[in-house]
């Protein structure tokens, strides 16, 4: 297999699906994939961040719902995905993921089923969140995936460290990884994460 092949075909069908977030899915295409904690940012960001949204859809349409110019694209996800990216990196929320236990059980699920239901690329496990570069292969949908993942980790976490409650916020973000110099820029920074602390694998797709 071609492994440029994994890269978001501009040219191809795309299903798009809303819950907050717009949510681009392509057959067999590699995702920047991104989950945190329920905790990890406080409520009035969130409520913020949901009112900027309200007003950037008024004023450029529905990345769920039409395909935004290029530029516009960028610009959504430097307002909001690179934003929450921001927040996240400064460490607020209970941050049980620095708990040695707690990152162990997130390392072992992702290495699972890769090379059975996708190719597990690079990856951060920080103190509120999860970053994975991950191409599900055909037949098998990113949201099966992720509901795995977070399903489980969520369970054998709880009861390691002796908690109860909801860990992960319910909704993710994915992001399709459209050339070679945006999955540069992404691996790059999931790799700048070691330096704050965070469990880092490299793992090479291209």
């Amino acid at each position: 297999m071609d492994p440029l092949s994994l890269l978001f075909d501009d040219h191809a069908e795309v299903d798009i699906h809303k819950r907050n977030l717009p949510h681009w899915q392509q057959q067999g295409k590699l995702y920047f994939v991104t989950w945190r904690q329920a905790d990890s940012i406080a409520a009035e960001k969130r409520e913020q961040l949901r009112r900027e949204r309200e007003a950037f859809i008024a004023a450029h349409g529905d990345p769920a719902k039409v395909r935004l110019h290029p530029e516009v694209q960028r610009r959504y996800h430097q307002l909001f995905s690179e934003r929450v990216q921001r927040w996240l990196d400064a460490g607020h929320g209970s941050c049980v993921l620095r708990r040695p236990e707690a990152r162990d059980i997130v390392r072992t699920a992702l290495h699972h089923f890769n090379g059975q239901r996708y190719a597990l690329g690079s990856f951060a496990i920080a103190g509120n969140h999860v970053h994975v570069l991950v191409a599900p292969v055909l037949g098998i949908e990113l949201p099966s995936v992720m509901h795995s993942w977070k399903s489980y980790t969520a369970k054998a976490i709880n009861k390691a460290l002796g908690r109860s409650g909801t860990l992960w916020r319910d909704e993710s973000y994915d992001h399709l990884v459209r050339n070679e110099a945006s999955l540069y820029r992404i691996s790059a920074y999931i790799h700048a994460h070691k330096a704050q602390g965070a469990y880092v694998e490299r793992r090479r797709l291209l």
